[in-house]
């Protein structure tokens, strides 16, 4: 480009105004440039605080919201930071989501374990009660004959193991952990039918029949 001193006055005052609106271009650029950086980081600490409980209870959220943010990051890579700055908001929406999406989600699982527990706590006492009270009834002499198939020593042993494991769900629970302690209990009910059947005692029958009359 020729010198503007040696330009004549039309051709100067063109070159200038080229000149001034390359600045202005350049400028605007690199401010849209950092806008978009900003509009990203952003979304990056808000997906980042959210992500810890959002992978564990709205994994399919958090994965369309990192997928969305690395499309823009993609973008602002490419020097598209008109499509940032337009394409932002909605992701920045999406990941401010995350945290109450998550929560809720949690919300509905751990009253789902509150209900199971409370069901559980409900009804495996009594049946380990009953399995005490069967082990009892046939450890008499005049029972005997009934004892036939029944291993006494296994069945006591089988009860211990149960009634400690029920111990832990319940120390579980009263920690706070719900899903601890319906997953124990769940171990314990299945041993406690198992060990029933292995009596011949049906815990479906009411208590005053079952603890005390024994299928033959």
């Amino acid at each position: 480009m020729a010198p503007l001193h040696s330009l004549n006055p039309s051709s100067r005052f063109k070159t200038c105004a080229l000149l001034a609106i390359a600045g202005i271009l350049a400028a605007a650029c690199a401010g849209q440039s950092d806008v978009a950086q900003k509009m990203i980081g952003d979304i990056q600490t808000t997906v980042d605080a959210a992500a810890p409980e959002a992978a564990k209870y709205v994994p399919d959220q958090l994965a369309d919201v990192q997928s969305k943010l690395g499309e823009l990051k993609a973008s602002y890579d490419k020097k598209d930071y008109k499509a940032v700055v337009s394409a932002a908001p909605p992701v920045m929406s999406a990941a401010q989501g995350l945290g109450g999406a998550a929560a809720a989600r949690k919300q509905l699982i751990q009253q789902g374990f509150a209900d199971e527990w409370n069901t559980l706590s409900s009804s495996l006492p009594p049946d380990a009660s009953s399995i005490q009270s069967r082990i009892e009834f046939l450890s008499k002499p005049e029972n005997k004959k009934l004892t036939s198939g029944v291993d006494l020593d296994a069945a006591r042993s089988n009860l211990s193991e149960a009634q400690s494991l029920w111990a832990n769900a319940q120390d579980a629970s009263a920690k706070g952990d719900l899903e601890a302690a319906v997953t124990i209990a769940k171990v314990v009910k299945s041993k406690l039918a198992a060990l029933a059947a292995s009596m011949k005692l049906d815990l479906a029958q009411p208590a005053a029949v079952r603890d005390t009359a024994p299928d033959s």
